[in-house]
């Protein structure tokens, strides 16, 4: 039974391996081909309008609402300890912050990594089924420059974008309702951003959002072509092109808290 028992954890650890360094050498890969970025550049816009432009209206009302959750969270609990008199020069400051390094990084990629990363994988996957991507290299078209070098570069590209959209939205969502419910005014919220806020944490932010867009689509097109099984296999592909893009996305935001 012990040996089981251990067996199974010692699979386990060489099959995490096992993906980790095929992940590792398709973004070799796809550093490789990077000097070939300007004669594949139909290929990079492209997945750029698929990630950055098709995204934009979701991202941009998640923003707002989560800038709105962000300011009733952070309102509410100074309320909590009657400190919200004491606090007002401090409120906006403190929304953007929250919002700027941790929130909208994070559920923008988030959003990305389940409306863009499980197609990525899908459509990959269903090329990889229907033996397309053997016919490329049946025509020396390596397929980590054709298929994963655009959508690796276009969501290192597009989820910085992506994230200022959802920063300025998240922004306006607090202000708004710092001002229906707690009486502020735009001069004591912006004041209170332009004294005590910092543009370092905006950098932090648009750093985590270019390291979570690299990780996501490289996690997509790494399961997408190693996807069999028909039908039944594109959709678990696409589930877990999901299930392990978001647990990195949170394990890369919990190394940048403990670094920066």
């Amino acid at each position: 039974m012990l040996v089981k028992i251990f067996e199974y954890i010692g699979s386990k650890i060489l099959g995490f391996i096992r993906e980790f360094g095929g992940v590792v050498l398709l973004l070799l890969n796809v550093i490789k081909y990077l000097p070939r970025l300007l004669r594949d550049w139909r290929l990079v816009v492209q997945q750029m309008s698929i990630i950055g432009a098709d995204s934009l209206p979701l991202v941009m009302l998640i923003g707002s609402f989560t800038g709105a959750i962000a300011a009733l969270q952070a309102t509410s609990l100074f309320s909590k300890f009657n400190l919200l008199e004491l606090s007002r020069p401090y409120i906006g400051s403190s929304i953007a912050t929250v919002v700027f390094t941790e929130l909208t990084p994070v559920l923008t990629a988030l959003v990305i990594a389940g409306r863009v990363g499980g197609a990525m994988a899908a459509q990959i996957g269903a090329m990889n089924i229907s033996e397309q991507i053997d016919a490329l290299e049946m025509m020396a078209i390596d397929k980590d420059r054709f298929l994963a070098m655009p959508r690796v570069v276009s969501a290192f590209l597009m989820l910085p974008v992506l994230a200022i959209f959802s920063n300025l939205v998240a922004l306006l969502g607090g202000f708004v309702l710092t001002v229906i419910k707690y009486d502020f005014t735009g001069y004591m919220f912006f004041d209170s951003i332009q004294r005590f806020f910092r543009a370092s944490e905006v950098l932090i932010g648009l750093a985590k959002s270019m390291a979570f867009g690299a990780v996501t689509a490289l996690i997509a097109c790494y399961v997408g072509f190693r996807t069999t099984g028909g039908a039944e296999g594109v959709g678990n592909s696409t589930v877990r092109a999901y299930t392990i893009s978001a647990s990195c996305i949170l394990i890369i935001d919990a190394i940048f808290g403990l670094v920066f």
